[in-house]
């Protein structure tokens, strides 16, 4: 018999609404609805009162915690657990366990005023028995570290009728959520789905006084969202408007920022937001990691290549003179909202070029990523932002992303600073960086990393790592989603004196990642003269 597992577990104080909420967020989403403590009742055969009477709560925890980890086992749908299920131990262990796993456990939080007094009245309660109000508080001192160990995700109810608390809940719910931590990483979530913008309030959490939010005209709509959200929690929002893409990625605009931050005066209680493109996410970063030597950011994406790159990997930076990305600090967000609903205002060109970086990470280790690109390589070339919401290409570029951000993740998780295994994220990147420079930025990164890419198969190719099929691969991928193979522009030694200039290199010692076979990188240290000239011979247009 195939284990099936909840689609989510959803905890919380007695009168938070747990039942009534779930069930109709159930409802909203097509899927069955599953109350533990009507199970128990199920299968004790009588209300849970006369239980605690006859037999205790020893007993009683004992029952609940058989049928919880039998519904935790079997159970698909929605999964609302008794309020003081997850103090089990032997529950609460399962719960992480489920979580560590991908599993959304969800603390639903109600005022606590509202959910005491709803508790109070509905009776049959029997951990409430003699005087409710102050044995709710008290249990409420005890539960509540211990649901916010456990879940992963929280909604707050506070003022909202049951069906807006329901849609909150489907709508946080029906979200993708990657889990990011690792050796010296503040543990963050990259939350993917639409309406993840909603969680903005949440991310930035209590004791934030002042936000800066960095944005570019283009997503005007969704900064106003952002600014109401914002606004509508309680913070005070200082509006930061740079320009669009790496015009607005200068230490001339970081210092303008600066200037604006101190006039204000942002202390470490004060947060920033990035909303826009990698460029704004990049620039976003760089100025909570220098402000004050730190404070809290989170990151929301608006476009492709932002949600599956740049957000999300804890690099910030800028660009000077002399090259991209030169000057900058690994430092990471407390959440990353990629909302799908940005989509309906990005250009088919911006969405192609975001392609780039998803295709780069089924090359290095995702190569399920490949055969989906493959699979719907039209329907993704033909991307409209107007029809875009709501279709089965929806689900498609979700799980694009989530799988793009997973090989991120696995990455970063392992190595924050770029000391060696981070480095196979930048995959085509070296060659891909100078035509940037070259081209003076007019052509755009996922552009670039495509020509790249192409680049380091042939020079792999070459050099007898992999065969021509492969090669061949990276051409078709690229060429068949609508992104440049070849590149017509610079010359030979300005190429070269650029690509000395990498992050990579180590003193006079270029430095590539190539692959080995499909699906694994490696290091090529100094590769021959002949060798580099002859692969740059072969993406010329």
């Amino acid at each position: 018999m195939n284990e099936h597992r909840p689609f989510a577990v959803v905890i919380g104080m007695p009168g938070a609404g747990k039942t009534r909420v779930g069930r109709e967020a159930a409802r909203m989403l097509g899927m069955g609805f599953a109350d533990s403590d009507q199970r128990i009742e199920r299968e004790t055969g009588m209300p849970i009162p006369e239980y605690f009477e006859r037999h205790g709560e020893r007993a009683f925890r004992k029952v609940e915690a058989d049928v919880i980890d039998h519904l935790l086992h079997s159970f698909d749908g929605l999964l609302a657990l008794g309020g003081g299920a997850p103090m089990t131990p032997s529950t609460r262990r399962e719960l992480e366990e489920y979580a560590e796993a991908g599993g959304r456990v969800v603390y639903l939080e109600a005022d606590r005023r509202e959910a005491m007094e709803r508790a109070s009245r509905s009776g049959g309660r029997p951990m409430l028995d003699g005087d409710a109000e102050r044995r709710w508080m008290s249990l409420f001192e005890q539960r509540d570290p211990v649901f916010r160990a456990v879940a992963n995700m929280h909604v707050h109810t506070h003022g909202s009728t049951p069906r807006n608390a329901a849609r909150k809940l489907s709508n946080m719910i029906d979200e993708r959520i990657i889990h990011i931590t690792g050796s010296g990483i503040e543990p963050y979530d990259v939350c993917i789905g639409e309406g993840a913008l909603n969680q903005l309030p949440d991310a930035l959490g209590e004791g934030v006084l002042r936000v800066a939010l960095i944005h570019t005209q283009p997503v005007q709509r969704h900064s106003d969202q952002a600014r109401a959200l914002l606004r509508q929690a309680g913070y005070d929002v200082y509006d930061m408007l740079i320009s669009d893409a790496e015009q607005g990625k200068t230490i001339d605009v970081a210092k303008t920022i600066w200037k604006r931050l101190g006039e204000i005066g942002f202390t470490r209680s004060d947060a920033i937001v990035g909303l826009g493109g990698g460029a704004a996410t990049d620039l976003a970063g760089f100025i909570a990691a220098t402000w004050m030597r730190g404070i809290r950011y989170v990151n929301c994406p608006t476009s492709l290549l932002a949600m599956v790159d740049a957000s999300t990997g804890g690099k910030t930076g800028i660009n000077t003179d002399e090259g991209k990305n030169l000057v900058g600090s690994f430092y990471t967000p407390a959440a990353v909202l990629a909302d799908l609903r940005t989509f309906n205002t990005l250009p088919r060109d911006i969405f192609i070029e975001g392609l780039g970086e998803v295709a780069k990470s089924g090359f290095i280790r995702d190569t399920t990523i490949l055969d989906i690109l493959q699979q719907h390589a039209d329907e993704l070339r033909h991307f409209d932002g107007d029809d875009f919401l709501g279709t089965p290409l929806e689900d498609v570029v979700a799980e694009l992303i989530e799988r793009t951000v997973r090989v991120k993740a696995y990455h970063v998780s392992q190595d924050l600073k770029e000391a060696g295994l981070r480095e196979f994220l930048n995959y085509g990147h070296t060659l891909a960086h100078a035509i940037e420079k070259i081209e003076r930025f007019r052509w755009r990164h996922g552009n670039a990393v495509a020509v790249g890419c192409v680049y380091a198969a042939e020079l792999a190719e070459i050099l007898g790592h992999i065969d021509r099929k492969t090669v061949e691969l990276h051409r078709t991928v690229f060429s068949s989603l609508g992104l440049p193979i070849s590149w017509s522009g610079g010359n030979w030694d300005d190429v070269l004196a650029l690509m000395h200039k990498d992050k990579k290199a180590r003193g006079n010692t270029l430095r590539f990642v190539i692959l080995d076979a499909l699906g694994h990188p490696a290091h090529l240290e100094d590769p021959p003269q002949d060798a580099l000239v002859e692969a740059f011979r072969r993406i010329r247009g």
